[in-house]
């Protein structure tokens, strides 16, 4: 139980709220409202409204709501509140309803806008900050390749026949309908236009040429960065929001040998063999654009294609294929690795994976493509 008694002060200058009892919340409790009803009929203009602790129990927010209820009519109807008598942790709690209430109320400050120079050198630092943290990994990475050629890094057969399924098998269908489909597209275009001239039969050389050397093996890449590269991202990602890195790393497990060496050998092992594949499948479309458009026969198909595309076009879109991986491989799980600790974090590794990875797979293509064409392969 609880109580409340207002007695004028000896001098006449004020009102004693004197508090006794526990003050704590309870269901259907009225009594600021039965408090200011009192006061309205007692107290004048420039008094004092002083609390006592008369012997209070327990309480809980429900004395600083009181509290304050009665400040704030003491503030408008010009009278004075003294809380100087309560109970001192009463007092640190009203300190702090004060100070968060004229934050509020404060209008909001002008956040600060950094200059051109400031973010000029912001970006730089981030862009330094990204590149040690690349050949940090890229580092340790190569130290993992190299333990594992001498037969002691931490890995696992199963994890890498995991890896493997996922980026291979599983990936089949979608490689599979998408180059075959951009080698009908090659046929279609080329038919159009070596119609005109009465070249038809070098569709063959077009399409083969264009899978083997550039389409095969970049199509599948890309697609490869948006599947399997945002899957390691989004893996690595979410074990180290859920701390699981840091356990293995407790535990005496190197992540870069357990978790990122496995991905790296199944996609640096499937992802050649998925150009082949899609190298395969977008010749077959052609053929049968071919044989449809221009009735160019499969048997003249293959002889045309082979008389004129040599197999080093192929073997440059295997080269290309092992870089594509390469690029891959660091992209996602670089990103995974490096992730925040929150959700939001392993969405925005993902995103990165995947832009990176695309970025550097045209760079990686143009730099071997100017490259052999300028040595004459």
């Amino acid at each position: 139980m609880h109580e409340l008694n207002i007695r004028r002060t000896d001098d006449g200058t004020g009102w004693l709220l004197e508090l006794t009892g526990d003050w704590v919340l309870r269901r259907g409790d009225h009594r600021v409202d039965d408090l200011l009803q009192a006061l309205k009929s007692k107290v004048t203009p420039d008094e004092t409204l002083i609390f006592v602790d008369a012997d209070i129990g327990r309480w809980n927010s429900a004395l600083v709501v009181l509290i304050r209820r009665v400040s704030e009519y003491a503030k408008a109807h010009r009278l004075h509140v003294d809380v100087s008598r309560l109970p001192q942790g009463a007092q640190q709690l009203l300190a702090l309803a004060e100070s968060q209430s004229n934050a509020a109320n404060r209008p909001n400050q002008t956040t600060y806008q950094p200059t051109f120079a400031e973010r000029i050198g912001n970006s730089v630092l981030a862009s330094w900050e990204n590149i040690l943290v690349s050949f940090s990994f890229i580092g340790a990475l190569i130290s993992a390749v190299g333990k594992l050629c001498v037969g002691k890094a931490e890995i696992r057969a199963k994890d890498v026949y995991d890896c493997m399924h996922d980026a291979g098998p599983a990936a089949f269908g979608i490689v599979a309908l998408i180059s075959i489909l951009i080698g009908m597209i090659l046929a279609f275009v080329g038919a159009v236009q070596l119609q005109q001239f009465g070249a038809s039969i070098f569709v063959a050389s077009l399409v083969a040429l264009g899978m083997a050397r550039e389409m095969g093996a970049m199509m599948t890449a890309i697609i490869m960065a948006g599947r399997t590269g945002a899957s390691y991202a989004a893996q690595l990602g979410s074990m180290q929001v859920n701390e699981e890195i840091d356990a293995l790393t407790t535990m005496g497990l190197r992540p870069i040998e357990f978790l990122v060496l496995p991905r790296f050998i199944a996609l640096l092992i499937m992802l050649p063999l998925l150009t082949v594949f899609s190298m395969a499948l977008g010749i077959l479309g052609g053929a049968l654009v071919s044989q449809l458009m221009l009735d160019i026969s499969f048997t003249q198909f293959v002889e045309q294609m082979t008389t004129t595309v040599p197999l080093r076009h192929f073997a440059i879109g295997l080269l290309k294929s092992v870089l594509f991986a390469l690029v891959i491989a660091v992209a996602g799980c670089m990103n995974g690795i490096n992730c925040g600790r929150n959700a939001m974090a392993v969405g925005q590794a993902t995103t990165r994976s995947v832009v990176s990875a695309i970025v550097f797979i045209i760079v990686v293509d143009a730099i071997v493509t100017i490259t052999t064409t300028l040595i004459g392969i």
